[in-house]
């Protein structure tokens, strides 16, 4: 299950965020600072699949965004990942 979708440029301020759950304002923004510096931090040669506290983060980068998508356990990473492939065959439909 997603539990967030985060769009987020290069200096790491968040363009977009939709919650699929309940999460109190202040540990929004604690969560996306944290999940936001994991992944820029990260090399392009590195996994885009993190484990992160009690799930999992799916990022890519487009251009000067990134995509990040938190999803439990139990999802697939592949199947969060295509569904990325598939945001960036949509061009400027975003």
């Amino acid at each position: 299950m997603i539990k967030f979708f985060l769009m987020v440029n290069k200096q790491g301020q968040t363009r977009l965020s939709k919650y699929y759950e309940h999460v109190d304002m202040n540990k929004r923004t604690l969560l996306e600072t944290e999940v936001i510096k994991t992944c820029l931090s990260r090399s392009s040669e590195q996994c885009s699949f993190i484990e992160y506290k009690d799930f999992k983060l799916v990022y890519r980068q487009y251009a000067a965004l990134f995509i990040v998508v938190g999803v439990n356990d139990t999802e697939s990473e592949l199947d969060v990942s295509f569904f990325n492939s598939d945001l960036q065959g949509m061009g400027g439909q975003l």
